[in-house]
């Protein structure tokens, strides 16, 4: 039986092809999953595919002139060809979103009689289970289809009632993003069922159907949305209202890792288009990043009249072999890092050499690009922060969450941040989007909230704002934002002073169709409390709370993170991991604090755990018994620090001399030393079979 989506289309389809000579031709109601080869990618699909391409075999009559395939497709992550009688007519769109494709058939394209059509993967044979069917073979061109109705959208602020950038996204029935003659121009930037404009002003033809239009401005406004049925000759007229939702008030939106397909070559975002969904998703602060290349932004967004929603800042991602590093503030004209350089040292010292470099970013640092992973348990052990290769990272900061790359595992970049922290790597915590789309990867979807003066995001204090950036005066927001105060003053990236009593005050907010669920206090990157939050449904303050903590007897950090279900709603949908780990997956939308320093010892220092565990390996080195003693008084992460250092210093895991010395030690450092040898057996391991 087709769908109820499916009998909408055909429905509005046959109202509109009577004064036609003949009606559209249905050539299969049924959406099919195929997957040429491999293993499925997600749970979600099942275990064997329908087909491994679409192969349908149809009688038609000849057409003398353009007429038009319309189709519906899911979860296209490869290239995949649209063949009809052994020609090409298009690719499926690769994008993983439920959306309609419409692809132009040319004058003598069919025959009377048995026609064929193919849907199959081509170029490299990579696994990619998706979804494609419910083919209808019009009688018209699509240019004719699309120009059935006429749709004018206007939205505004609540606030101001002026018209505002944002983005508009259209869905039909069924959820599917739709087809539009809307087009990009100076005003607007468009993709199959997504408009940004510059003004809240849109005006264009579509197909006759049944629609719900959605406006939204990112993380922090609400969505208003609006079902309507358009008839064959309408025009009509639709009026949307959104407001902001949540407070950031003391922070500027910043996207560090911004690309355009102008300049970085990928994607299929123009920079004209980029200056259009940079004002529509609110960022503020964004950093312009193609791929060795020193780009511009403030001329273009001049003259598209939207410079004064954002204060643009000019970067580079330095893509090398080793490793991708988003640098800034750089000059347009001026040297560009050489990305050519084979070990980290000379790569750092070329980025450092590079005038006004001040923020410089690890990228992604799970994914494989040119055979390389910075993390890998290869070349890396997560629990301690230590490069396995000696190789010394000199970024300032680290990209935990990249919503264009995510990880199946959400939390861990944290906890690879964390054994950052404990070894004496300074990094502020980053969110991002490396969006090189329009649409496919949102621009800004995970972004980094910095602490700068915001009154004006045309006028933003870009020294200010980098510095404050550098010091770690960050948040983090993949869909919510958690900010947090220590003795009702203290925030990121700040020290806090000795006291006899430690309050937490954590605050979690997100917009209206956000939901919060858990969130999480990490000190030193161990978890200390956990609470489960009853998320209020309106935007804004989903939860409130402060918390009296009991702290080890020496400095640590504390880290907030807050989770929820990810986005599924059309308007903002999260992607699916780009490198997964598992065919398992559940998004969550994340808001998390930078690191608190807290000064428990009052030498007005931050003392990390590697500077407490070297400390106390020096004095005790040759009386492990005594070192093990001295470790009771301090938590997690300085006992696995001095489990590192013993092992740089001779004394490996599995050491006899150490085991014997560790039946007398207290379970904590049992624990600890424990937890370093299984991870570094587990390395070792990885390193063997490289």
């Amino acid at each position: 039986m087709p769908t109820s989506h499916f009998l909408t289309l055909l429905f509005c389809l046959l109202i509109t092809s009577t004064v036609l000579a003949a009606e559209p031709l249905i050539i299969t109601e049924q959406l099919l999953h195929l997957r040429p080869s491999g293993d499925r990618e997600w749970t979600t699909f099942p275990e064997k595919p329908q087909a491994d391409e679409l192969n349908i075999r149809f009688e038609a009559e000849a057409n003398p002139g353009e007429t038009a395939l319309l189709l519906r497709q899911q979860d296209v992550k490869q290239t995949w060809n649209v063949e009809l009688n052994g020609k090409v007519l298009g690719k499926l769109v690769r994008h993983e979103q439920d959306q309609q494709l419409l692809l132009p058939v040319p004058p003598k394209s069919l025959k009377t009689g048995i026609n064929q059509l193919r849907i199959f993967q081509s170029g490299k044979r990579d696994p990619d289970d998706i979804q494609v069917g419910e083919i209808v073979l019009l009688t018209e061109p699509a240019s004719k289809f699309l120009a059935e109705t006429q749709l004018s959208i206007e939205v505004t602020d609540k606030e101001t009632k002026q018209g505002i950038p944002c983005r508009i996204t259209i869905v039909n029935a069924e959820g599917a993003l739709v087809v539009t003659a809307a087009e990009s121009n100076a005003r607007q930037a468009v993709r199959t069922g997504v408009i940004y404009t510059r003004d809240g002003k849109t005006q264009f033809p579509l197909p006759a159907g049944e629609y719900t239009v959605y406006a939204g401005r990112g993380f922090e406004y609400g969505v208003d949305q609006h079902r309507l049925i358009l008839k064959k000759g309408d025009q009509k007229k639709l009026d949307l209202k959104i407001g902001r939702e949540v407070d950031t008030s003391g922070y500027v939106s910043c996207d560090t890792h911004i690309h355009t397909l102008t300049h970085s070559g990928h994607g299929d975002c123009s920079m004209e288009e980029r200056m259009l969904t940079l004002a529509g998703e609110q960022i503020e602060f964004p950093i312009a990043t193609d791929h060795n290349q020193q780009i511009d932004y403030e001329p273009l967004a001049q003259k598209l009249n939207v410079r004064s929603y954002f204060t643009p800042v000019i970067g580079n991602e330095v893509t090398t072999k080793w490793g991708h590093f988003n640098v800034f503030p750089v000059q347009s004209q001026g040297p560009v890092p050489d990305f050519k350089l084979s070990s980290w040292n000379e790569i750092f010292e070329s980025i450092y050499e590079t005038p006004h470099v001040k923020a410089v970013i690890l990228n992604h640092a799970r994914d494989l690009h040119s055979k390389y992973r910075p993390l890998d348990p290869v070349n890396h052990l997560s629990l301690t922060g230590e490069n396995l290769d000696d190789w010394r990272l000199q970024a300032n900061a680290m990209e935990l969450i990249n919503s264009g790359a995510t990880q199946t595992d959400v939390l861990q970049l944290y906890r690879d941040w964390f054994g950052m922290l404990n070894r004496g790597r300074l990094l502020t915590p980053v969110g991002c989007s490396d969006s090189h789309d329009v649409s496919r990867y949102i621009v800004g979807q995970s972004r980094t909230y910095i602490q700068a003066e915001d009154r004006e995001p045309g006028k933003i204090d870009i020294g200010q704002a980098v510095q404050s950036f550098v010091n770690g005066k960050v948040l983090l927001s993949y869909g919510l934002l958690t900010q947090m105060k220590v003795n009702s003053r203290y925030g990121p990236g700040e020290l806090v002073p000795s006291a006899k009593a430690w309050n937490v005050s954590l605050t979690v907010s997100g917009p209206s169709w956000v939901k919060a669920e858990q969130i999480q206090l990490y000190a030193n990157g161990q978890l200390i409390r956990s609470e489960q939050i009853k998320s209020a449904k309106r935007g804004g303050v989903k939860w409130q709370e402060t918390w009296k903590l009991n702290l080890p007897s020496h400095d640590c950090f504390l880290v907030a993170i807050a989770t929820g279900p990810g986005v599924t709603a059309p308007y903002w949908q999260f992607a699916k991991p780009y490198q997964p780990d598992s065919p398992e997956f559940e998004s969550q939308v994340v808001g998390s604090t930078g690191a608190v320093w807290i000064d428990v010892d009052g030498d007005g220092n931050r003392t990390t755990a590697y500077d407490y565990a070297e400390r106390l390996v020096k004095q005790h080195q040759a009386d492990l018994e005594a070192l093990f003693k001295q470790l009771e008084d301090y938590d997690q992460a300085v006992i696995l620090q001095a489990a590192s250092l013993l092992r740089k210093r001779g004394i490996e895991p599995f050491d006899p001399k150490l085991t014997k010395a560790l039946r007398n030690a207290s379970k904590t450092v049992q624990l600890g030393f424990a937890l370093y040898g299984e991870a570094w057996r587990a390395s070792q391991i990885a390193r063997s079979t490289n």
